[in-house]
């Protein structure tokens, strides 16, 4: 049953790879700009209005963007950049909302429930638009709503740098004229089944019973049905519920063999990259536990841009325990945390890697998923005696 009495608040920066660029740069302001990967492999990260008037969209090979949009203003990216403007969002969030959920890089949900007793949530919504704008100087859309699937939509509506309010009265004549691709968890193939059905809006596929499309679909049927009908008990989940994933192993007889350490740290990270990715999440901290022979237990961590990528925690992740590891004893214990969780796919470092590199780790976690976490890994971690791989 739909909860009727709450108060949530999506926030989603707009194009925002871009809008932090046109901060460093504002002569990029009014002109097509897109960021992406800049080899013959590239692959589109993000673009400008201007660009997608002329076609241009996320994930496209950059050779067609190029074609498409030959006058463009093309930037490699800067992924530390943006995570960093990130942070500054989240924190003035933070600072002014009592639960909030960082969806993304540049996405939040917040949970206004309760604040129509003092200003009334509408006004305090737009007067934290208004501070995270003064701020960061970065735009930014709002949608409210009772609940997350709506008030996500209502953003997406509100765009660009808009606010847009649908309250329960009218939340059926909000979405009914909606394309159906609006809907969270409809995607291309989804949305192309339904439109060879003759249902191209919101309103059309809300008439039709749910089990029409459970049958279709599955589980994913009905749970898109009832968002079409503005159903959604999905709560805000607090993001410091996420803070954190972690492993650690211990050694059969202490050890100061480094380059065996290398090995293990390499096995670990990679198979604690895997779990990131396979929950759809990234991270943006790394930390490194040692503990001593005499247990003596030591940590240091460390910020980086948010990814899931192996190839960029593990060089991190062995410059981190070279550092900690100062006092030459033998090591009882290693271990891995990656923290500041927050959702999101690889795609989000498509500047940083070719079409090539991010199809690689997709057909690696493919072979993962079927046969295992250990099923692959890379030659320097193979045959670890003393490595407890982590469950599939």
């Amino acid at each position: 049953m739909q909860t009727n009495n709450r108060s949530i608040l999506h926030l989603d920066q707009d194009t925002f790879f871009v809008s932090v660029e046109r901060l460093r740069n504002r002569c990029l302001k009014g002109k097509p700009v897109i960021i992406g990967g800049m080899g013959g492999r590239g692959v589109v990260a993000s673009c400008s209005y201007e660009a997608r008037q002329l076609g241009v969209h996320s994930a496209m090979p950059m050779k067609l963007a190029r074609q498409l949009c030959p006058d463009a203003i093309y930037i490699r990216g800067d992924m530390e950049l943006y995570t960093r403007y990130s942070d500054m969002v989240t924190t003035i969030i933070a600072g002014r909302v009592p639960l909030f959920e960082k969806a993304s890089i540049d996405e939040h949900y917040a949970d206004l429930t309760g604040m129509d007793r003092f200003f009334g949530c509408r006004q305090w919504a737009a007067e934290l638009r208004h501070d995270i704008i003064k701020e960061t100087g970065l735009p930014i859309s709002t949608g409210l709503s009772l609940n997350k699937c709506i008030a996500k939509i209502a953003t997406g509506e509100a765009k660009p740098n808009g606010m847009i309010e649908v309250s329960p009265p009218i939340i059926r004549p909000f979405l009914d004229p909606l394309p159906v691709n609006k809907i969270p968890l409809a995607g291309p193939k989804i949305c192309h089944s339904l439109r060879s059905m003759g249902i191209a809006t919101i309103g059309t596929l809300r008439k039709i019973p749910p089990e029409v499309f459970e049958r279709m679909l599955g589980k994913n049927g009905r749970e898109i049905w009832r968002r079409a009908n503005g159903i959604d008990n999905s709560p805000v989940q607090a993001w410091n519920e996420q803070k954190a994933i972690s492993t650690e192993t211990t050694f059969d007889n202490d050890t100061i063999d480094i380059h065996h350490i290398n090995h293990v740290l390499t096995s670990l990270c990679e198979q604690l990259a895997f779990r990131l990715r396979k929950q759809q999440k990234l991270t943006g901290r790394v930390s490194i536990k040692i503990r001593y022979a005499n247990f003596d237990t030591h940590t240091l961590q460390q910020h980086l841009p948010y990814t899931a990528f192996d190839h960029m925690l593990i060089p991190a992740c062995k410059e981190l325990f070279h550092r900690l590891y100062t006092r030459r004893m033998r090591i009882r214990l290693v271990g891995i945390q990656f923290g500041r969780l927050i959702r999101g796919a690889q795609q989000i470092n498509m500047f940083e890697d070719t079409a090539r590199m991010i199809n690689l780790y997709q057909a690696v976690d493919r072979m993962r998923y079927k046969y295992g976490a250990g099923a692959i890994r890379r030659a320097t971690a193979h045959n670890l005696q003393t490595f407890r791989p982590l469950d599939p």
